[in-house]
């Protein structure tokens, strides 16, 4: 999911079915919406989708051309992300002064920085800024139509931190799903270096976020009870500990004298377009929430996959690029995997939900 899609599909999904304090700018589940006649429920779904298509789309897009633009030439990827990062807290921040100000709302809890809480944070704040920052170099080095491709390995990760971490097995089908997405990868990789487009620095970035994805899913769980369920305080407390953990960064690799030197510096539509990707990416964790919360998680996985074909197919048309059979093959693969592991999983899931005698363990395998 770039910066997060990262990842806030997993934060969101333990936020919204975890036990949380419910998101107050997501519909409340209740009977008005059961009444609802089918047709305008229809109709809100499609909305939802398309709303939660377009921002991640165009999210995509938007940090391609800060990040690795030959118009732009800004050579400061860590400051992108820094200053994204920076606008989420602020936005954050102002949504709970104008809860405070208006009617009284419980479930957007009044933020202040407490160095306690911060604290506690900080692991995975490490995690969230490996996760945006390998997000985003992954994507300055590939291209957009190879970007899903590169990060299609957080599936195999999740198998894998779960059996390490967790000691939680997967059944058969899911690991020949993840077979299938390891495969595709390969293939994908191989089809690039082919094609002489092949950047191994974004292939590493590439698995680096991929790794991060899976990790931050781990550590969110465990911090959440710090801030009391919320996941707009953690939001808030993550993206503070960003900023700050990211000035020695920039610092160290002389992304301040590049921009020093930036030639477009001064110019308002750079900050434009640099506030657009910020107000995207914070608005793709409240579309993650709106498409979950009127589907199901399963629908989202679903959504998401495809998804990620209709935005290699873009990105193939908007930059005019020529791919061969086996590279679309990649992407058949590495989507039809993915399909198949949610699909799976999914059964696996409702199985659970309908035999009451399925261990805890279990439940916890199939991800209840």
């Amino acid at each position: 999911m770039s910066r997060s899609q990262l990842t806030r599909t997993g934060i969101l999904r333990m936020a919204l079915g975890g036990g949380g304090a419910a998101d107050p700018l997501l519909p409340a589940e209740g009977g008005e919406g059961r009444r609802a006649p089918f047709l305008l429920r229809a109709l809100r779904i499609a909305v939802v989708v398309c709303l939660y298509w377009f921002t991640s789309i165009a999210m995509v897009f938007l940090n391609k051309y800060l990040l690795d633009s030959p118009s732009l030439r800004l050579d400061a990827p860590i400051f992108v992300t820094f200053f994204q990062c920076a606008l989420t807290a602020a936005l954050c921040l102002g949504l709970s002064l104008g809860a405070a100000c208006g009617p009284p709302c419980p479930g957007l809890p009044a933020l202040r920085l407490d160095p306690k809480v911060s604290r506690s944070v900080l692991p995975l704040s490490a995690v969230f800024i490996g996760m945006v920052t390998s997000n985003n170099l992954c994507l300055k080095y590939v291209g957009v139509a190879f970007y899903n491709v590169g990060r299609s390995l957080t599936t195999v990760f999740n198998v894998l931190l779960s059996y390490l971490l967790l000691k939680q097995t997967t059944s058969l089908y899911a690991l020949l799903a993840c077979g299938v997405i390891i495969g595709g990868f390969w293939l994908g990789v191989d089809q690039e270096g082919a094609e002489g487009t092949l950047s191994w620095t974004g292939i590493f970035f590439g698995i680096l976020a991929s790794l991060c994805v899976s990790l931050n899913a781990i550590y969110t769980k465990k911090v959440l009870p710090v801030v009391d369920g919320s996941i707009w305080r953690l939001t808030f407390y993550n993206n503070i500990n960003a900023c700050v953990l990211f000035f020695p960064l920039m610092m160290l690799l002389g992304e301040f004298r590049t921009l020093y030197h930036f030639e477009k510096l001064g110019n308002p539509s750079f900050w434009g377009m640099m506030t657009l990707g910020g107000v995207f990416g914070f608005a793709i964790g409240y579309v993650t929430g709106l498409q979950i919360k009127f589907t199901s998680p399963l629908t989202h996985n679903v959504s998401g996959t495809a998804k990620a074909c209709a935005q290699t197919v873009l990105a193939v048309i908007y930059f005019e690029e020529t791919k061969s059979f086996l590279w679309w093959t990649s992407n058949l693969m590495v989507l039809g995997g993915s399909f198949a592991y949610t699909w799976v999983k999914g059964l696996e899931m409702r199985k659970v939900q309908e035999d009451p005698n399925v261990k805890s363990s279990e439940r916890n395998e199939t991800g209840v």
